[in-house]
């Protein structure tokens, strides 16, 4: 939710009138309310000014989190760990090793072609067990 800064204000001057109010009725002298005034308005904008930027920077803040929070998976055995899905880890679990090493490699970012190189096989193997994979989810 955004930081509405108009609502922010009028609500902090409504609390703040009923504050000065309760001050005169306890016998408190002007100079006093208006000090208190004046430190409370400073606060209020120091807290304004940072709940603008909370605002602007939160989207890039949680980005920045589920990046960290990420498992890195840099075998077969990590790539298994880090399923919650039931259906795709009976269905990987299923798969033999070369298709598991595929998927994982794909998962890396790795292109087609770049995996054919790295497992010396044909693009067209690689796209192909990819596709049964697929076929089978």
């Amino acid at each position: 939710m955004a930081y509405n800064k108009a609502r922010a204000e009028k609500e902090w001057l409504k609390w703040k009138t009923a504050e000065e109010k309760k001050l005169r009725e306890l016998g408190v002298d002007e100079d006093t309310i208006q000090r208190l005034h004046i430190y409370d308005w400073t606060q209020f904008n120091r807290e304004r000014r940072y709940f603008q930027r909370q605002v602007e920077w939160t989207p890039y803040i949680d980005q920045m989190s589920a990046q960290e929070l990420e498992i890195p998976v840099n075998d077969i055995e990590s790539l298994l760990n880090s399923i919650e899905n039931s259906k795709l880890l009976s269905v990987l679990i299923k798969a033999d090793s070369l298709t598991l090493q595929i998927v994982l490699y794909k998962l890396q970012g790795f292109t087609s072609a770049e995996i054919a190189r790295k497992m010396g096989m044909k693009e067209n193997t690689v796209n192909q067990r990819i596709a049964r994979l697929k076929k089978k989810l």
